[in-house]
């Protein structure tokens, strides 16, 4: 089944009161963030999408794919289920080395060239973190940034999933801007819990949460996407900063010149 569209269909807050966002659609393609204070709903509105939630969760939301309601296998089947949700509490359970890992999951997704499929999707990961992944290395072994980003690289290069629910990755030490730069080069739904500024106006549009309810839609704009490309110089300026920490270096006055070249 093609995924074009998905339609939150707004439910409750947490005082009960009818959500101000009626209806939203989202397009495959879109990339799309929720912001909000901590504890405002933000999560729970991802795991409504997840859940496909048809007023069976406390929200009271309904999730429609296409403008129709969600067909069983979706629920009840694991290889059809169209979502892939990447959290900020993920750890993994397997001690295979990375390589075995992806070789498995790409077979199971049917992949014609397990080998090019295994390649791409390391390569995609290393683009995102800042310490290159090593094929032979054990899963469990990998650092916080480098899970998230593995993940990341497998829903969209071997799970292909087409909707993808992404719950504070900024968090986890990877490059956004790299991320958000690789992932608009696909033709599928992102959807990014966030805190972050660069994410938010970096998105098509932004959904406010507070009190466990949509409050408001924001479609970025011109005067937005200026501002992001202004914060996106400082992320910039961080991970240059952060790389030299990390390598070992003493910060120099000579250093600062890379902030205003």
């Amino acid at each position: 089944m093609e995924i074009k569209k998905i339609t939150i269909i707004g439910g409750y807050g947490k005082d009960g009161s009818k959500e101000k966002v009626d209806q939203f659609d989202l397009m495959s393609g879109d990339i799309i963030s929720i912001v909000g204070p901590t504890g405002c709903g933000k999560t729970t509105l991802i795991n409504d999408i997840e859940l496909f939630a048809n007023n069976n969760t406390p929200s009271g939301r309904r999730i429609l794919i296409n403008g129709e309601s969600i067909p069983e296998d979706f629920t009840f089947d694991p290889s059809k289920h169209p979502i892939a949700l990447i959290s900020q509490h993920t750890n993994f359970l397997s001690d295979l080395p990375v390589g075995e890992f992806l070789t498995i999951h790409a077979k199971i997704r049917g992949a014609k060239d397990v080998d090019h499929v295994v390649e791409d999707t390391i390569e995609f990961a290393n683009q995102l973190t800042g310490e290159a992944i090593i094929k032979n290395t054990a899963m469990t072994e990998l650092s916080g940034g480098q899970t998230r980003s593995l993940l990341i690289a497998d829903a969209v290069v071997i799970g292909n999933s087409p909707i993808i629910l992404l719950d504070e990755i900024e968090n986890a030490g990877i490059n956004k801007t790299k991320a958000l730069e690789l992932l608009k080069k696909y033709d599928k739904l992102f959807v990014f819990v966030t805190h972050d500024p660069t994410i938010a106006l970096l998105s098509d549009c932004r959904i406010i949460m507070k009190n466990g309810a949509m409050q408001k839609i924001v479609a970025s704009n011109p005067e937005e996407r200026n501002a992001a490309e202004v914060l996106k110089k400082m992320d910039d300026v961080f991970l240059h900063f952060r790389g030299l920490i990390r390598a070992g270096e003493e910060i120099r006055n000579e250093h600062l010149d890379y902030i205003t070249n």
